[in-house]
């Protein structure tokens, strides 16, 4: 066992700083009028700081100055800044509450530079958990610094979903066409971005417009070489599009003079969608945005069509249907197979006793989906549970699109849900059944489709089969 007297090493190797002795470096740090001569030493500032290290056996090496003081500028940072940052080097001390926010994102910025790793890492969290008002409120300033830097990832987070949250807030502030690329396209992957999809076309559009000030704004005087501009300058922009969201009047007006842009066999999956609303596109589908929940194997149009089936409005698989989302609950994750466990006591552990769940399963190896309804609870005290209103379900999940969808509503009542401790989320007698031995403890070792209590059945086979993963929500209205 080994003890650690890292307060009073602190201190010593404050006191070294502070000593104007034994010193072998300066450093001038900051430019006219505002310079300051720091007097170091170059073991400490070389073991602390890959930066300086490198600084300081360069200008070694270029002035040959072996045994003799050696001397390196820092123009880029105040001199205030730096003698935080050098307590910190030197004793690795950090005291920020008489500090202003201003000046801790630029104790930041300088530790970005000397690459302090551990400082800039407890800097983005600091900022972020104790200072989020000032960073929204000077978020052109804090969204500026943040992407001049491939370290400061969490601030670069910290504004994307910001822009997501607040992007009318952002566009008023921000010159949307000054946002690097890299930025840009983090802000269009996201399915909760709370903004038209037209509305994303058009700034997009205004983004690209803004790289090539050579490109006049009317697409009808545009040559072949002012698209292929385009195209390049949007390459990474273009396939984020939601382009399956937009309407028709949109597509036609506001699209279709752009087809160039766009890949030929997408443009052509857009223009047979939009004449035939029953085909499907050949490319990956991406659903429409403005949800955000936690799951593995689910999106939004899945959520959006068996709340259709809770609340018994028409809805049908096809891709018809995928294109406006009915999204009136909160899916609130209670059970994740590969987080918590494939077991039936995990389960009941965390899903008994909570009303309107709904279960997803992933079946291995294929590109199948199940589940099921319980408008209800879960519960062990009994072996069944009785409710008119459930139901079962089945459909193929591939490339964002439903396919194939069954839904099987209940018909013998008494024997809707299969309550048993055995069991995991379990509907009719066999319909849809997750069994473990052991009275729960072990891990399901039997899951299969019979139909036994609700009208259809919702897999070809009675053969059993494999959870690649599975998720239970508890359904919440929204306000």
């Amino acid at each position: 066992m080994s003890t650690q007297f890292f307060s009073n090493l602190s201190r010593n190797y404050i006191e070294i700083l502070e000593d104007s002795e034994y010193y072998d470096v300066t450093i001038e740090v900051g430019e006219d009028p505002n310079v300051k001569i720091f007097r170091a030493h170059m073991n400490i500032l070389c073991h602390r700081s890959p930066y300086l290290r490198r600084a300081l056996v360069s200008n070694n090496k270029k002035n040959n100055n072996d045994g003799v003081l050696s001397h390196t500028k820092l123009p880029n940072i105040l001199p205030e800044i730096f003698q935080i940052v050098l307590k910190y080097i030197y004793g690795g001390i950090l005291s920020l509450d008489e500090e202003n926010t201003s000046d801790i994102l630029k104790v930041l910025v300088a530790a970005d530079e000397l690459i302090l790793h551990e400082l800039v890492d407890y800097l983005q969290t600091y900022l972020i958990e104790n200072k989020a008002d000032w960073l929204e409120k000077h978020f052109e300033l804090i969204h500026r610094t943040s992407f001049q830097s491939n370290n400061l990832l969490e601030l670069q987070k910290f504004c994307t979903e910001f822009m997501a949250k607040s992007p009318d807030k952002i566009f008023e502030s921000l010159d949307f066409t000054s946002l690097p690329e890299k930025s840009l396209v983090s802000l269009l992957k996201r399915d909760d971005l709370r903004m038209k999809e037209i509305e994303v076309w058009e700034h997009v559009l205004k983004w690209g417009l803004a790289q090539n000030p050579t490109v006049t704004p009317d697409p009808v005087t545009w040559t072949d070489d002012d698209f292929k501009t385009m195209e390049n300058s949007l390459q990474y922009c273009l396939p984020l599009i939601r382009f399956y969201s937009l309407s028709s009047k949109d597509f036609l007006g506001k699209v279709r003079p752009y087809k160039k842009l766009l890949k030929r066999q997408l443009y052509e999956d857009l223009l047979g969608y939009y004449l035939d609303f029953e085909s499907e596109p050949s490319n990956n589908f991406l659903p429409p945005r403005n949800v955000k929940f936690d799951s593995k194997i689910i999106n939004p149009n899945i959520i959006s069509l068996v709340s259709k089936w809770i609340d018994k409005i028409d809805a049908s698989s096809n891709f018809a249907y995928q294109r406006e989302l009915y999204l009136p609950y909160e899916f609130k994750l209670l059970l994740r197979g590969s987080r918590d466990g494939f077991n039936p006591n995990k389960f009941h552990s965390l899903c008994d006793d909570k009303p309107k769940t709904v279960t997803f399963i992933k079946v291995k190896g294929t590109d199948e989906i199940l589940g099921g309804y319980n408008p209800i609870i879960w519960e062990t005290s009994k072996s069944f549970g009785e409710t008119k209103d459930s139901f079962i379900f089945s459909f193929k999940y591939k490339n964002g699109l439903i396919k194939d969808g069954i839904l099987s509503n209940v018909e013998s009542i008494e024997g809707a849900l299969n309550y048993s401790r055995a069991f995991g989320p379990s509907f009719g007698d066999s319909d849809l059944f997750l069994f473990g031995y052991d009275n729960g403890t072990s891990d399901y070792t039997e899951i299969s489709c019979e139909q036994a209590c609700y009208e259809k059945k919702i897999r070809d086979t009675k053969d059993e089969f494999l959870i690649e993963d599975y998720e239970v929500f508890q359904l919440q209205k929204k306000e």
